[in-house]
C-alpha cells in the first residue's frame, strides 16, 4: 500500500487519541463549520469517517465441517487471529441544484497488523477477519426531489431497510456493502408516515471488495398504526447471474414477508406509563427458489420478540427460526447485515443444512443520559426442529458516545459449540470519528 495512503489514515488517528477532549470544545465546531458549506442556501458537506479496530478471534479444535466433522490434524489448526486495522471513508455532498444532488465517496482500510485471514490476502492459517486491506470507489450516485414527497436515487449507494435482516451494508466490518442500483422513497406524512421503497440492484459491491453481478427488483413498503408501531411488507427477487460460479447463483431467490414492530433501538417502546413500556416484534416470511438457482426448494423464517422497558433498562426475549431442508434448501439472507443476527461470533452468516432456531434474551442499559450503552445477549441455539443442539452463546458490549461525532466500543463473544462448529472466542475494541 503506498506510504501516502498510510500516512493519510494514520494522521488523523493519532490527533483523535492525542486529543480525547477535542469533542468538548470550540474545535469540534470549527470542524463542523468547515465541513458543511451552503449554495443559495442548500447544505453540501465534505464527509469523514475514521474507525480504528482491534480484533482477537480464538478458535478451539476448528472441525472439516461445521456438522458431525472431524478435528483438523494440529498443524492445520488456525493460529489465533490479530487484527489492528483503520478505515478511512471520506466524501463529498454538493448542494441541491434545482432538486439535485450528488454524492462520491471513497473507502479505504488500512492494515496495521494482519495476522489474520482477511478472505483476500492468502493468509489461511489463521482465523478469519473478514476486513481486507483495500481502498475502493464506496458510493457514487445522484439523486432528485423535484416530485412532492419523493426522492430517486441513482447509481452506487448504501441501502439500509428496516433492521438490515434483508437489505443492508453490513455496517459492523471496516469495508461495508453498497449496491449499485436506482431506489425510489415516497414519504406520505398525511397518510400516517406510509414509506414505500422500490428500486432495483444491478451489482453489488461487498464488503470483502468483491463485486456480484444481480438482478434483484425490490420492494418495502412501511404504515404507522398509530403509537403502537409499523406494519411492513416486502418482497425481494434476488437473481445472481454468474453462472461461472455455483455458489453464488444458488444465492438466488424471492423472499415475501409481514412484520410489526415498535422496537427499532434501546429506549423505543409503546409507554404504558413515562417510565415504563413494552416492545414487540412479530414477523413471517416465504422463501423459494428464483432466478438461476439450480434448486427447487422452499423455506420459511419466524421471528419473534416480546419485553419490556423500565426507566433505563431494556429487557427482550425473542425467538427466530431458519429453516432448512438440505444443502441450498435453506432461507438465507445473503444481503442482510447478519453479524447482528444469531450471535456476533458469526457462526451462522450462513444457514445450516437443518436450519436454525435461535432462542436468546437481550438486556440492554442505558447510562449517562443514553450516552452509554450496556448489552448483553444470550443465544441457545439449535437445527430447525429443536432436536439438534448446536450450541451457545454469550455477547457482551460497552459502547460511550461523545457527543455526535466519537465512541469508543469494547465487546466480546464466547460461542460453546455442541453439535455444530467449533468454540469461538472474539474481542474487540474500537474508536470511531465521524463528521
Amino acid at each position: 500500500m503506498p506510504k501516502y495512503y498510510q500516512s493519510v489514515l494514520k494522521t488523523p488517528l493519532l490527533l483523535a487519541l492525542a486529543c480525547p477532549s477535542a469533542y468538548a470544545g470550540g474545535i469540534t465546531q470549527s470542524v463542523e463549520d468547515a465541513l458543511n458549506f451552503y449554495h443559495y442556501g442548500n447544505n453540501g458537506a465534505v464527509k469523514i469517517d475514521l474507525n480504528y479496530r482491534y480484533e482477537n478471534v480464538n478458535q478451539d479444535g476448528v472441525l472439516d465441517k461445521p456438522v458431525g466433522g472431524k478435528l483438523l490434524p494440529l498443524a492445520k489448526q488456525p493460529d489465533t487471529a490479530n487484527g489492528n486495522t483503520v478505515r478511512l471513508r471520506a466524501g463529498l455532498l454538493s448542494p441541491v441544484f434545482y432538486g439535485f444532488q450528488g454524492y462520491a465517496e471513497y473507502e479505504g482500510n488500512l492494515a496495521m497488523q494482519e495476522d489474520f485471514n482477511s478472505t483476500r490476502n492468502g493468509n489461511k492459517g489463521f482465523s478469519t477477519i473478514a476486513d481486507p486491506e483495500q481502498s475502493e470507489l464506496n458510493q457514487l450516485w445522484i439523486s432528485y426531489n423535484g416530485i412532492p414527497d419523493t426522492v430517486i436515487k441513482g447509481g452506487r449507494q448504501r441501502i439500509k431497510f428496516d433492521d438490515d435482516r434483508y437489505i443492508g451494508n453490513v455496517g459492523w466490518r471496516q469495508m461495508e456493502t453498497t449496491y449499485d442500483s436506482v431506489l425510489i422513497t415516497h414519504t406520505n406524512q398525511q397518510l400516517f408516515g406510509l414509506v414505500i421503497n422500490a428500486g432495483y440492484i444491478g451489482n453489488v459491491q461487498t464488503f470483502t471488495g468483491t463485486t456480484e453481478n444481480i438482478n434483484a427488483p425490490i420492494v418495502n413498503v412501511s404504515y404507522k398504526i398509530g403509537d403502537y408501531g409499523n406494519i411492513i411488507g416486502y418482497g425481494y427477487w434476488l437473481d445472481y447471474t454468474e453462472a461461472n460460479e455455483p455458489t453464488t447463483i444458488e444465492k438466488s431467490s424471492e423472499t415475501y414477508g409481514l412484520r410489526f414492530t415498535n422496537y427499532m433501538k434501546p429506549g423505543d417502546s409503546y409507554k404504558i406509563s413515562d417510565n415504563y413500556g413494552l416492545v414487540y416484534t412479530a414477523e413471517w416470511a416465504h422463501q423459494q427458489d428464483y432466478g438461476h438457482g439450480k434448486t427447487n426448494y422452499e423455506a420459511d423464517r419466524i421471528n419473534l420478540m416480546g419485553g419490556f422497558t423500565a426507566y433505563n433498562f431494556t429487557f427482550q426475549g425473542a425467538m427466530e427460526q431458519l429453516d432448512g431442508k438440505g444443502k441450498n434448501k435453506t432461507f438465507d439472507t445473503p444481503l442482510g447485515t447478519n453479524h447482528a443476527f444469531q450471535g456476533w461470533a458469526d457462526l451462522f452468516l450462513v444457514t445450516p443444512d437443518n436450519g436454525i432456531r435461535d432462542v436468546f434474551a437481550t438486556a440492554h442499559v442505558l447510562l449517562d443520559r443514553g450516552n452509554l450503552i450496556l448489552t448483553g445477549v444470550y443465544h441457545d441455539y439449535s437445527d430447525d426442529t429443536g432436536n439438534l443442539h448446536y450450541g451457545d452463546e454469550w455477547d457482551v458490549q460497552a459502547l460511550w458516545k461523545f457527543g455526535k461525532h466519537y465512541s469508543l466500543l469494547a465487546k466480546y463473544a464466547y460461542y460453546n459449540a455442541d453439535k455444530f462448529n467449533t468454540d469461538t472466542q472474539k474481542i474487540w475494541l474500537q474508536g470511531n470519528i465521524s463528521f
